[in-house]
């Protein structure tokens, strides 16, 4: 199957009431493994990535580094694989697009596209991000790949709770301007009420992607709501990392 091949596989994925689920990946053993497990596609984590290498997340870890282990992924599997771009290592639209098209040469058939100012409380103006989106649909479209773009908010994960009803209308006039510039789906992670995330999926065109917190709505509740993405984000990494320090302990002891 050929790259634009997986990115209209991937973009099929995304139904409405029948969520794909990520379980997300960090290297190329882990994305063999989240493979065999049966899963459609897989993404990577940007702090599980980081964590991997011993870098921070935020774009601690160099892009470089970032693609060279992407196409290690991509070339471990068949699956399409998406992967987490952070805020795309540029601020501005051409050399965005440029890293952006790096990505693809390196196999990404999508991306995760984060509107906050990476490394700051900010989150990029809505014109600014519409910008930053077109450059990346531009890109893909050079390339030739109909590159599926989820383009995140962080509104409600660099607030508590209670805030979050209040964030709504600014999430989903974001949603529609994101749609406008070319994105293919909208990522609204810690988003965890189920009213508002049903509120969110009604309003938005767009595919919702949901992330998987400990505690959060289960698949099927979700799917209820309209959500029609999953990840499951750092998590399968941090339990990981439990996992081998306790065995570790017990080698030890």
């Amino acid at each position: 199957m050929s790259q634009s091949d997986k990115a209209r596989a991937f973009a099929a994925l995304h139904v409405e009431g029948d969520p794909v689920v990520l379980f997300n990946c960090w290297d190329p053993g882990s994305a063999q493994a989240v493979a065999a497990s049966g899963a459609k596609a897989l993404a990577t984590g940007s702090a599980s990535v980081a964590g991997a290498f011993g870098a921070p997340d935020g774009e601690g870890l160099a892009l470089d580094l970032v693609l060279e282990n992407l196409a290690r992924i991509a070339a471990a599997t068949d699956l399409p694989v998406s992967l987490d771009f952070e805020g795309g290592y540029a601020a501005d639209p051409a050399p965005l697009a440029e890293n952006f098209s790096r990505a693809l040469e390196a196999g990404a058939i999508g991306i995760n596209f984060e509107d906050q100012v990476v490394g700051t409380s900010d989150l990029y103006d809505v014109e600014t991000q519409c910008a930053r989106i077109r450059a990346l649909r531009t890109a893909a479209e050079a390339a030739g790949i109909p590159a599926f773009i989820n383009a995140r908010t962080d509104l409600f994960l660099k607030s508590g709770p209670a805030e979050h009803a209040g964030h709504m209308p600014a999430a989903i006039e974001r949603a529609a301007a994101y749609a406008d510039a070319g994105a293919s789906g909208f990522f609204a992670p810690k988003l965890g009420d189920e009213g508002l995330i049903g509120q969110l999926c009604e309003a938005v065109d767009l595919p919702v992607n949901i992330l998987a917190f400990p505690g959060f709505p289960s698949r099927a509740r979700l799917a209820e709501l309209g959500v029609a993405r999953i990840s499951h984000g750092p998590f399968p990494w941090r339990n990981m990392l439990k996992w081998l320090e306790a065995e570790a302990r017990a080698a030890l002891a």
